[in-house]
């Protein structure tokens, strides 16, 4: 078994997959991007991996709303 460990200046969203995802991966993304914004907190790169952070889950949380019966 292996794993590819991505460390946080190698990872960038992927505007594709985002469209791919549902709401439980993308907390579950958010929670670990979340706690490596905190280790580079104040830094240029941790600014734009929490706006990257916030455009996914409310870009998830919008497609999910509108997808469900009755809530428009």
């Amino acid at each position: 078994m292996s794993a590819d460990i991505l460390r946080f200046r190698d990872y960038h969203f992927d505007r594709v997959a985002d469209d791919e995802i549902g709401l439980e991966t993308a907390v579950d993304a958010a929670i670990r991007d979340l706690h490596e914004i905190l280790l580079c907190w104040g830094t240029e790169a941790a600014r734009q991996r929490a706006e990257e952070c916030e455009l996914m889950l409310r870009r998830v949380l919008s497609e999910s709303v509108v997808g469900t019966p009755g809530l428009r």
